[in-house]
């Protein structure tokens, strides 16, 4: 769709401007032109102008506090980012030519020990690469630990200068960055720009503003105790685990890849990427650029190592579940599937390692009787279920109507479609190319989506575009997928209950805000969902009831933009990464309690001191401190402490 914006770009169009405009002539107008100053003053015809003038503060002041904040008072504080150049392979420079495969297999043809990369949207070989073995795998553990034995001492400013090194490059090769996750996975420019580097240039800004002071010793209240609480400090200090290690999913190469790094940096692990043998060609390129900002930065590059190979086999050794099982590694975070997480855990157990298991979700986007406007919710709708071609864990994958407005929404979003067809391709060489949907990452998803499809229609669902899948006539071996519209979903249906990960929008109907409940809950996921309505009280309650790990409300997925913790439940795995919480749980959290106030410390007393003269004189001694230390009784209290005095010695 030529017309479909995304809710988290904020653009101030000229309708916009207007619209402030009004509103600042209108407050001009009623208040400030009515105030005991200027009640007796002659005032111009028209306050256009000064209601113009107001308009251009109320833009520009805002903007200049957050400037002057971050430039000059927060980033003052930071150190410069080093400067770096990362070379480029061919297949990452603009309108490169390369053989296309007539065979799109991830395992080499010709040597089933190689994976085989290749570009998903035009078929274009990008290079082979030796899974990895055993001996491999024990090389890369060895100088990660190396590397952070070293780096766990680090400052906070050795680590602060990492990251806004890196930020520093992102922000000046965003064309690079987005080119090489697309050569890999096959989706547009545009969608490389929102899902891949704007969240990462979030999460590294964020992680640099607020990570130091997440990270400081976090003091604590100590004991209640009465007498302990006069001379006892507590806290708890968060060091790094070791080695830790984030095995990611392949619709996000780069930020997938990156947003583990950045938190392990600030935390002072080391890290080992596990990458999907989907994206092995772009992960290569992008844990080189992050090696080679190591080691401009005077750090180990060694601390940040990239591990990929093949799914388990007789043949290749079972090295995948020898990574997971590695006695190196003090965390692991999943994302991916269930079946391949029960595989994860399963060996993680041997060595007792701890993971947080992301395992996608089910999200649905409720639309309440309130809403009034659909046309510009149609937009939110197509981003939310286009993006990437559908393959966003976070993606929407019901859209759950109200009786009100469902067949209106249903019209609007069909009349789109109709009117202005998606246009699929590749505009990685070719920005002027109108591209609205890209590739999906294989075609070996195509007969499951064919599947949910007739399953739903079978069972009264109606199909009202695509359903199949498309051979573009310039990228005849692209994996391209038709955007399709199912409407009239029910739960009994396949596809409201399992995760499409493609471009299939769903539509379900709700006969109340109750039953648009129950539609959203009735799937075996739970990560995230959206809730839209004009009435705020209705959409909290409805945020509230939804089993989820994660709501956004009268918006869609900015939870994840907002740096919260991030996870799901029931079938969306368990653990939170980012945010806050991200941070510590790659941390260990050692309490430490501490004299608070010089020469008072802890000793035995004479009573219970070994070896024990009177088992009677001990016991009464320590009751009477037990009492003296929890009672709320006054009386009890002075009888305790002399008590206490009696048989202290």
């Amino acid at each position: 769709m030529k017309n479909s914006s995304d809710s988290s770009q904020f653009v101030l169009n000229g309708e916009m401007l207007n619209q402030l405009n009004a509103t600042v002539k209108e407050f001009v107008n009623r208040w400030l032109l009515n105030q005991p100053f200027f009640a007796n003053k002659e005032m111009p015809q028209s306050t256009n102008g000064t209601a113009m003038c107001v308009t251009v503060v109320v833009l520009l002041l805002p903007i200049a506090i957050v400037y002057f904040r971050r430039h000059c008072c927060g980033n003052g504080r930071l150190p410069k980012p080093v400067p770096f150049k990362v070379s480029l392979p061919d297949q990452a420079k603009p309108n490169w030519k390369g053989k296309r495969l007539s065979s799109t297999e991830v395992v080499d043809p010709q040597n089933p020990n190689m994976i085989q990369c290749y570009c998903p949207a035009t078929g274009q070989f990008l290079g082979s690469f030796p899974s990895k073995t055993r001996e491999d795998i024990d090389l890369i553990m060895k100088q990660a630990q190396s590397a952070h034995d070293e780096f766990r001492h680090s400052s906070f400013e050795r680590r602060l200068r990492v990251l806004v090194s890196l930020r520093e490059y992102v922000l000046n090769n965003q064309d690079l960055i987005a080119r090489v996750a697309c050569r890999d996975s096959g989706k547009t420019m545009l969608d490389a720009s929102m899902g891949e580097i704007l969240v990462t240039l979030e999460k590294l800004a964020w992680v640099i503003k607020h990570g130091r002071k997440i990270l400081q010793p976090s003091k604590r209240k100590g004991p209640t105790n009465l007498f302990m609480k006069m001379y006892k400090g507590a806290e708890v200090r968060y060091e790094p685990l070791g080695v830790i290690s984030a095995i990611v999913s392949w619709n996000y190469p780069f930020h997938n890849l990156l947003g583990p790094i950045i938190s392990s940096i600030i935390t002072g692990n080391a890290i080992v990427m596990k990458c999907s043998e989907q994206v092995v060609w772009s992960s290569e390129f992008f844990i080189k650029l992050v090696q080679t900002c190591l080691r401009a930065c005077d750090e180990d590059p060694n601390l940040v190592q990239l591990c990929y190979c093949l799914p388990p086999t007789e043949s290749n050794g079972q090295a995948a579940n020898y990574f997971t099982a590695h006695p190196t590694l003090k965390h692991i975070t999943f994302i991916g599937s269930a079946p391949v997480a029960k595989h994860v855990l399963r060996h993680a157990a041997e060595s007792i390692t701890p993971l947080c298991v992301e395992l996608g979700g089910k999200d649905a986007f409720i639309v309440l009787d309130s809403v009034t406007a659909l046309e510009k919710l149609s937009s939110i709708i197509l981003r939310g279920s286009f993006q990437s071609a559908g393959q966003n864990c976070i993606g929407i994958e019901r859209v759950i109507v109200s009786s009100k407005n469902y067949d209106k929404l249903v019209s609007i979003i069909a009349k789109r479609f109709k009117d202005d067809p998606f246009r699929l391709g590749s505009d990685i060489d070719h920005h002027v190319e109108g591209v609205d949907m890209g590739a999906m990452i294989s075609n070996n998803r195509f007969p499951q989506l064919e599947s949910l499809v007739k399953d739903a229609v079978s069972k009264g669902a109606r199909l009202l575009t695509g359903g199949s899948p498309y051979t573009h006539p310039k990228y005849p071996q692209g994996n391209y997928f038709q955007p399709t519209m199912l409407v009239d979903v029910t739960p009994d249906m396949d596809v409201a209950q399992n995760e499409v990960f493609g471009p299939i929008l769903v539509m379900m109907k709700g006969e109340s805000t109750k039953h648009c409940i129950e539609l959203a809950n009735s799937a075996p996921f739970g990560l995230g969902s959206s809730v839209f309505g004009n009435d705020y009280q209705e959409c909290n309650y409805v945020a509230n009831e939804l089993k989820t790990g994660n709501v956004a409300i009268n918006d869609f997925a900015t939870f994840y933009v907002c740096q919260l913790p991030f996870g799901g439940i029931n079938g969306s795995g368990y653990g939170k990464f980012g945010g806050e919480e991200g941070l510590l749980g790659i941390c260990n959290a050692k309490s430490v309690c501490y004299d608070a106030l010089p020469f008072v410390s802890t000793q035995i007393p004479k009573p219970l001191d070994y070896p024990i003269n009177s088992n009677g004189k001990a016991w009464t001694f320590v009751k009477a401190f037990i009492t003296a230390s929890y009672t709320t009784s006054p009386w009890q209290l002075i009888k305790s402490v002399m008590s206490l005095a009696k048989n202290g010695n």
